[in-house]
């Protein structure tokens, strides 16, 4: 299993969780899509953490997202 591709789901459901709380809170509604979004992501980023404890920290984000993206888009 790779868990860089789990690690770079869980950053993007995260970044796509952020635009539907705030469309949530400007239409006066409970973001329950978003926040069952943000439960799976927070879920994979710590599963991929979890197993794979040195490779991931903050300053390494942006390499794994652009190394994932190479190997599954070249």
């Amino acid at each position: 299993m790779d868990f860089d591709l789990i690690f770079v789901i869980g950053v993007a459901l995260a970044a796509f969780a952020v635009p539907s709380f705030v469309s949530a809170y400007a239409d006066r509604r409970w973001p329950k899509q978003a926040a069952l979004m943000l439960l799976i992501a927070g879920g994979a980023i710590v599963y991929a953490a979890q197993e794979n404890p040195d490779v991931y920290s903050i300053g390494a984000v942006d390499d794994t997202i652009l190394v994932v993206l190479g190997r599954y888009l070249n």
